[in-house]
């Protein structure tokens, strides 16, 4: 990392105007106009821009950031100095983004002579080029070195790099458009090394006692079968049902289970029965005893519907589960931050239309929250909880996405939308749009919501209710909100049942400790409703990854 350059910029206002006329470097223009963000949180500082509205930016490794006015963006140099090498060396260097090493000396040479000849025509650049190097102790480097560096550093940009707007998350399109490798192929390289460290017959414990590790030598061994592979296939699946049930367990048993020997059945109904997880999870295995050939059909079933041999069949989270689970962090947010924009691109374009939004999307955005939560990036969670919100025709589901984005916007600062997102809620939960269909079948309308007030959804709702009273109460412009708030959740306390409120009161116990500004007294009875107890039907506040 240097900035020897940028420093003698600012220090030489002739060698600053030099940069600015005609290499279109200007410190005068640092403000890009438009708040951004790098999406990994990095720290980035404008230090230019140019006369279309682009800027450039440092990051925090010194790398500089160049975002046109466009909303497309690149990394065009490992450091100032060598972005302006390249800006100086290449005074027409846009036109060149299509270019990589590849295309050749002579295809490169032609390319930056036609447009320099061009520049040419309005203005001088050679004897300004040579006087900035000089003043500013740039190398001389030839087109094709100079393409070189430029070509690299743009192949860097993501996803360390991904800028963002900061105000509505969106990602900014990369600046180039040369083909990157696909995300499987980045994620899988570890496991393909272990699978041949394995077919090798060494590193067998360490890879099996690895969870990331044995993922993904499973994940390998799935696109890449050989006969021989069985008694590893065998000692990878033994280590993963310890983990319980995961779809690289599934798999295992699949991978085991095709090669249809009858001797795996003890091993493959041992781990079937390793808990009720695994036992629901591998549902239909033969058991032990069976005719091989019945455990082969079995595996094939499985294979041809959650599987297969092609790694870009697999969904996009199950790469990105992966990478989390190697560290590969702003890999995975990458990923997952430009198919949120897809999605959101859509509903964009379907709103612009006059269409609903596509029903498609809703299980998608449900994984999409639920995996940026694992990444700790509540910012974007939120982003495509409200794209989800809407796509909830049923009550109950309607009722559990707002409760959702209400703790998301809790949890992101943002009080005054989710005391309005908790309004939405009771409205719902006081007319439950009685004209729709709660999907049960019987056409007598939506009573999803029947029975809220004795199950674990009701419980949440109230714990929100009084965890977004307490945290907001610091925020003194919204004292008379957070008292109505207050008030709301007494008065939902006060219809829970018995068992339902006493859930709540310890956990409210449990987490206000010595806060005393929170009532929750409403006056009920604490005993009503003595036998009720919490609904069995599933209420899962935070849905897990489809």
């Amino acid at each position: 990392m240097s900035d020897h350059a940028l420093r003698l910029l600012r220090e030489q206002p002739h060698l600053a105007e030099l940069a600015a006329f005609p290499f279109n470097f200007d410190l005068a223009r640092a403000d890009h106009g438009e708040a951004v963000r790098l999406a990994s949180g990095g720290p980035l500082e404008a230090v230019a821009g140019d006369d279309t509205g682009g800027t450039y930016f440092v990051c925090g490794d010194g790398s500089v950031l160049y975002a046109d006015s466009e909303g497309s963006a690149g990394i065009i140099g490992d450091s100032v100095d060598e972005a302006l090498e390249v800006l100086v060396g290449l005074p027409g260097w846009h036109d060149y983004l299509g270019l990589a090493p590849d295309d050749g000396e002579e295809k490169i040479r032609a390319a930056v002579a036609e447009t320099e000849e061009e520049i040419r025509e309005y203005h001088g650049i050679d004897d300004e080029r040579t006087e900035l190097r000089a003043g500013l102790g740039l190398p001389e480097r030839s087109p094709v070195e100079l393409i070189g560096l430029l070509h690299a550093a743009l192949l860097r940009t993501e996803p360390d790099f991904l800028l963002l707007n900061a105000e509505e998350g969106g990602a900014h399109a990369l600046l180039d458009r040369h083909p990157r490798p696909p995300l499987w192929e980045a994620v899988l390289a570890r496991g393909r090394t272990d699978l041949t460290l394995l077919r090798e017959g060494s590193a067998w414990d360490e890879v099996a006692g690895d969870r990331a590790r044995r993922a993904l030598a499973l994940r390998a061994a799935q696109f890449d079968r050989r006969e021989g592979d069985l008694p590893l296939l065998r000692h990878l699946l033994r280590h993963e049902a310890e983990a319980s049930m995961t779809d690289e367990l599934r798999l295992a048993a699949v991978l085991v289970g095709l090669h249809g020997c009858a001797e795996d059945l003890p091993l493959l109904y041992e781990v079937r029965e390793t808990d009720f997880d695994t036992w629901c999870g591998l549902g239909g295995m033969p058991e032990p005893g069976a005719d091989p050939a019945e455990l082969g059909r079995w595996a094939r079933d499985l294979d041809d519907s959650l599987f297969g041999t092609d790694p870009a069949d697999e969904p996009l989270f199950t790469w990105t589960g992966l990478a989390h689970e190697q560290g590969l962090v702003e890999l995975a947010r990458a990923a997952l931050i430009r198919r949120l924009d897809d999605i959101d691109f859509r509903a964009y374009c379907d709103a612009r239309d006059g269409k609903a939004m596509e029903r498609r999307d809703a299980s998608q955005l449900s994984s999409l929250v639920h995996e940026f939560e694992k990444l700790g990036d509540t910012f974007q969670a939120l982003r495509a909880q409200r794209l989800y919100v809407p796509l909830q025709t049923r009550a109950w589901d309607r009722v559990s996405a707002l409760l959702r984005l209400a703790r998301l916007e809790r949890e992101e600062g943002r009080f005054g939308a989710a005391i309005r997102t908790l309004t939405s809620l009771r409205e719902t939960l006081a007319e439950p749009a009685s004209g729709a269909d709660d999907g049960d079948g019987d056409g007598d309308g939506d009573k999803s919501l029947g029975h809220w007030q004795r199950t674990n959804l009701g419980a949440y709702i109230v714990e929100e209710h009084y965890a977004l009273a307490r945290t907001a109460a610091t925020d003194t412009a919204l004292a008379d909100e957070v008292r109505a708030l207050t008030v709301a959740a007494g008065e939902l306390m006060g219809r829970l049942s018995g068992t339902a409120r006493a859930n709540v009161e310890q956990h409210l116990a449990e987490t206000t400790d010595t806060h005393t500004d929170i009532h929750t007294d409403t006056g009920a009875d604490a005993d009503a409703d003595p036998g009720a107890g919490v609904s069995a039907e599933p209420t899962p506040p935070q849905p897990s990854a489809g």
